[in-house]
Parts: structure tokens; C-alpha cells; sequence
């Protein structure tokens, strides 16, 4: 009898780091379910996407079921290995600017729905001995002026990450990856006709380039794997040593 297919759940497959993470799963055997707000990239390997309002996931618990019944419904007879936990929204500002709402926004994409898929999907994760990957960031431990919504969430990211690594013991593993500044077009958007703050921050990290988002994807993927089955509830940064660096005058 034929192994069942495994099947891994990407959040924010769309952007820069979900389109590398969707990819690099598939290269390694996994039929992927893309969750995005917005339509599948051309040349998807996706065998599914479903275009989702992640926040209304946290808020409507019908649309959230409904959501989670469609995942199922496609797995069918294989198995649900993986939930990566990469959707995130960053909106900038300080105690004098936040609002209410950004609050509300912020904490629940990047913090309440990634509980929430998880705690929806682990009877098929834990039928399967499977993964949770949650895509943190280094602002979860080091951060700047204007980013108080963004790395609060990720702290709490972070931290959920080994609290619920310990709550559900040996059923699934749980891990998030803390990346640092990593290629994507939002980030070269960001430093459009700047080349001068592309090169600081480049030499910003001791490693002296940015990241890759196939570098956070290939550790993704590494995780979710058996042969790191001793790895759980661990926040690995992936920053180019960034992280080491006192930023002191020399």
C-alpha cells in the first residue's frame, strides 16, 4: 500500500518568505494548501489555495470552521504534517501614534491566528506526528524605534511558541524561526533608490549581506522533519549574527 500524501498548511503564502517556504516544501515531496488574502502567485505548486481573511479567522468562528472543513476535505486520505504559521502584517508606529485598532489587527494576525490554526488543525497534526513552524522575528528579542505593535506580537509569538510546545507535550513538535532582515519584495520596496541604506544594513549584520528567504524556508522544511525530532519548543534566529552585535561606537 502507497504512503499517504503529506500535506503542509502555509499562512501568507503569498508573500516573499510563504512563496519560498511553498516552494521548498513542495521540492521536498509535500503537497502544499496555500492560505493567502490574495489570489495564488502564477507557477503556484500549491494543490490547493484558499484565499482567506486570516483576522476573521480569529473573530468569526463559523467562517473559521468552514475554512478548516475545506483543509480537511482536501487532505482526505493523507496526512497533515505541517502548519506554518507565516502570515504577519507590520504597522508602524509609536505610543504616540497606535491606535486601538492597530493593536487589534496586529495581535490578532500574528499572534491569536496562529493559535488559532493551530489548536483547529491538531487532531490531523497529531494523527500524523506532525509540525508546527511559527514564523517569528529577531524583534521578538531586539527591535527599534516604532515597531512597539509588530515585536510585541512576535515576543508573544515567540513565547506562545514554548508555552504550547510544553502544554501539548509529546503529541506535536512546535517551533518558530526568528528571522532577521531577509530579501523579499516588500523589504526591496522598502529601500527603493536607496542603495546607500541597502549597503548599511547589509553591513549591519556581522554575516554582511541580508538573508534569503530560501534560507528561512530550508530551515522550515529541516524542522519539520524527522531528523530533528529532539528539537521542540525552540526560537532559532536566523540573522546573520546580528543578534551578537553591541552596537557601541567602536
Amino acid at each position: 500500500m502507497a504512503d499517504a500524501a503529506k500535506y503542509v498548511v502555509v499562512t501568507g503564502a503569498a508573500g516573499g518568505i510563504g512563496q519560498a517556504v511553498v516552494h521548498t516544501f513542495a521540492a521536498a515531496g509535500y503537497k502544499v494548501i496555500g492560505t493567502d488574502r490574495m489570489p495564488a502567485p502564477e507557477g503556484s505548486p500549491c494543490s490547493l489555495w484558499i484565499e482567506v481573511d486570516l483576522e476573521r479567522t480569529v473573530d468569526d468562528a463559523a467562517y473559521a470552521a468552514g475554512l478548516m472543513a475545506s483543509i480537511r476535505t482536501h487532505v482526505g486520505n493523507g496526512a497533515l504534517h505541517a502548519l506554518v504559521n507565516n502570515a504577519a502584517v507590520q504597522l508602524l508606529g509609536g505610543v504616540d501614534s497606535l491606535t486601538r485598532d492597530d493593536w487589534r489587527q496586529t495581535l490578532n494576525v500574528n499572534l491569536v491566528a496562529p493559535f488559532i490554526w493551530a489548536q483547529s488543525l491538531l487532531p490531523e497534526l497529531e494523527a500524523a506526528r506532525g509540525c508546527v513552524v511559527n514564523i517569528s522575528s529577531i524583534h521578538a528579542r531586539l527591535t527599534k524605534r516604532n515597531f512597539v505593535a509588530y515585536s510585541t506580537s512576535k515576543a508573544a509569538l515567540s513565547g506562545m511558541t514554548r508555552a504550547l510546545a510544553v502544554d501539548v507535550g509529546d503529541r506535536i513538535r512546535i517551533n518558530a524561526i526568528e528571522p532577521a532582515a531577509i530579501q523579499t519584495p516588500m523589504l526591496a520596496a522598502g529601500f527603493a533608490g536607496r542603495p546607500d541604506l541597502v549597503a548599511q544594513l547589509e553591513s549591519a549584520h556581522p554575516a554582511g549581506r541580508i538573508g534569503s528567504a530560501y534560507e528561512v524556508a530550508n530551515l522550515a522544511v529541516a524542522l519539520c522533519s524527522g531528523k530533528l525530532g529532539f528539537v521542540n519548543g525552540a526560537c532559532i534566529p536566523i540573522d546573520g549574527g546580528i543578534g551578537a552585535r553591541l552596537h557601541d561606537p567602536d
